[in-house]
């Protein structure tokens, strides 16, 4: 092996971290772990833009946010080299390739899906839906399930939503209680139960090390804390206002006649929700999504929900991206723009779902960096962070049932039992949690075997 360089690397433009951004946004396979591998590959590394410990330090600190820690992460990163622009620049580019492509396969999944081709890969897709939302509720139980205190409130959790259908936020912020209180009762089954690693790698010195001071754009401000936080909020409140002027309550939206039942302006408030309930990754708001979409607005229907996943999943991009189909669907069924102008209607609606789904995540990182870091490893700040992702165990354990009930039995109980989709899904799980397959290599074989069976019939 050769010896670690001894000099830092030249200092990057800010042309030339664009550059990386736009290419990162293209290949961000692989969820969260994946996209985080690869930054950490690229600017660690190879490239040496930042140290092991600031690049962890920034990991950590992402993962007490709401959100994608991956997007936040290159968001963060962005922003600490060149400042606000920066951070702006890196989260947009993280997430544009995939709105684009989610939005065309969309598109392609409402007018051609009846299609026998496109039927039968999604028929063979689903199965293995079902097996990683199992394979993700036993991913995070591994990290977050360390004693009887995480164990129960896990299980309370799974009982809440199974058997009393309580609604997704009520149960967190059950949860959060139940860690604030469990953080005085008994502070060490709560305590962190570690980060990343802290291992120092040999890669030499980075353009942003270990001992570099914090740029004067990182150091908490009071005056810059409330200006990003007036701007965050100030551009939702306009855009949610226009939405609503659209919607027929003004003259202006009754004049134009755009978006009559005011479906655009409630999909700006529900995503905004969403967007605060993402504690645990893609696959813990999952279940809040699938209530307000599916059963409380009727934007789209079970099936489209999980063929929706299927899409977020084999896509590059964070896997929340699924708001952005599930936007799609939504306003194209609701025929936002009249029964004329579906494309556009679905066209629209996704930007909606995914503006206000990211906001917030924009806002976390660019005001609350300092603000939150300082509380970072503080009991009475992590203990309720804790018992959520405790929680967000049952949830996403309830949606795998929810999952393979639609799929098991796509006619109801009374229905028959469909053994192919049986076979496919427990194959799904064997190659995940036994043989740790990829997802895009799992879901490009369940798709042949689903294409294969529904050509055979």
């Amino acid at each position: 092996m050769s010896a670690s360089p001894t000099h830092p690397p030249e200092p990057v433009s800010f042309g030339q971290a664009l550059r990386y951004w736009f290419k990162l946004g293209w290949v961000s396979f692989g969820g969260p772990a994946g996209q985080i591998a690869l930054m950490h590959t690229e600017l660690v590394e190879r490239r040496r833009w930042i140290s092991e410990q600031r690049f962890l330090h920034a990991l950590n600190y992402c993962m007490l946010l709401p959100g994608p820690e991956a997007q936040q992460l290159a968001t963060y990163i962005g922003w600490l080299m060149h400042r606000t622009r920066g951070g702006i620049a890196a989260g947009a580019l993280f997430v544009l390739p995939s709105l684009l492509i989610l939005i065309a396969l969309s598109w392609i999944y409402l007018a051609y899906g009846s299609l026998p081709v496109v039927a039968g890969i999604f028929y063979g897709i689903k199965p293995a839906v079902t097996a990683l939302v199992l394979h993700a509720a036993q991913r995070i139980g591994a990290r977050s399930l360390r004693n009887r205190w995480m164990w129960s409130i896990a299980g309370a959790a799974f009982l809440a939503i199974f058997a009393a259908g309580l609604p997704f936020p009520l149960i967190v912020g059950a949860a959060a209680l139940v860690g604030w209180i469990g953080s005085r009762l008994s502070p060490a089954s709560f305590a962190p139960g570690g980060g990343h690693g802290s291992a120092k790698a040999g890669y030499g010195p980075a353009l942003i090390d270990d001992d570099s001071p914090t740029p004067a754009h990182a150091r908490f401000s009071r005056g810059r804390l409330a200006r990003v936080l007036l701007v965050g909020l100030g551009l939702w409140a306009l855009s949610l206002g226009g939405l609503l002027a659209l919607s027929g309550g003004t003259s202006v939206g009754t004049s134009v006649g755009i978006n009559p039942d005011g479906t655009l302006a409630t999909m700006g408030r529900f995503f905004t929700q969403a967007a605060l309930m993402t504690f645990g990754g893609a696959y813990a708001v999952l279940p809040y999504v699938y209530q307000g979409a599916v059963e409380q607005f009727h934007w789209l229907t079970a099936t489209q929900m999980i063929d929706g996943l299927a899409l977020g999943e084999s896509t590059p991009g964070p896997l929340i991206m699924v708001v952005t189909f599930v936007g799609f669907v939504g306003g194209w069924t609701r025929q936002v723009f009249g029964p004329d102008a579906l494309p556009l209607a679905g066209i629209a609606a996704a930007c909606v779902a995914t503006w206000f789904t990211f906001l917030p995540s924009f806002v976390f990182i660019l005001a609350g960096g300092p603000l939150v870091e300082a509380s970072h490893g503080k009991l009475g700040f992590t203990a309720p962070l804790a018992a959520i992702t405790a929680a967000v165990v049952g949830v996403i354990l309830n949606l795998a049932l929810f999952f393979a009930w639609h799929v098991l039995w796509p006619q109801g109980w009374a229905g028959r039992f469909d053994v192919a989709s049986a076979l496919i899904a427990l194959a799904a799980a064997v190659a995940l949690m036994r043989f740790k397959l990829g997802v895009l290599p799992l879901l490009a074989a369940c798709a042949l075997a689903g294409l294969a069976l529904t050509l055979l019939r």
